[in-house]
């Protein structure tokens, strides 16, 4: 396939520009297939000032993917502990996953806290069972030696 140089009109600043045999050749073999469509000049701008206006620009936080390459979207939250544990629990934590309002989320502390609470919970329940098949047995026994 031949390429030509092209002549473009940059959206932003809305000056002619030149679009090479060469850049066209390289975009085909990235697979790219629409033409750029800002000058040289507009794109080091755009670069330089990165996403600061731009409405979509979020937070990535500290935290990365798995695979340590992409960061991921942390959404920030406000503690549910602030609601059922502590009332003097007034912080926001980051989460990767969009907060819901059926869903609570905890801080660091308020979550070590219903850990606890539900282990112990499970505990007492397993002791409950333990305790209910204990008679249960001695029941059977003393059935059995009659």
């Amino acid at each position: 396939m031949s390429f030509a140089d092209r002549d473009i009109i940059c959206e932003e600043c809305s000056q002619n520009f030149i679009f090479t045999a060469g850049e066209q050749e390289f975009y085909s073999s990235k697979g790219l297939q629409n033409h750029p469509r800002r000058c040289n000049i507009c794109r080091q701008r755009r670069k330089q000032t990165g996403n600061e206006n731009n409405e979509e620009s979020f937070n990535y936080g500290t935290a990365v993917s798995y695979s340590g390459k992409t960061p991921r979207r942390l959404h920030v939250a406000p503690c549910s502990g602030s609601v059922s544990l502590s009332p003097d629990c007034q912080l926001y934590t980051e989460v990767p996953f969009m907060p819901r309002s059926d869903r609570p989320i905890y801080c660091s502390s308020c979550y070590g806290v219903t850990k606890n609470n539900e282990l112990e919970a499970e505990n007492k329940a397993k002791s409950i069972i333990n305790d209910n098949s204990l008679t249960n047995n001695l029941d059977a026994k003393e059935s059995i030696i009659e």
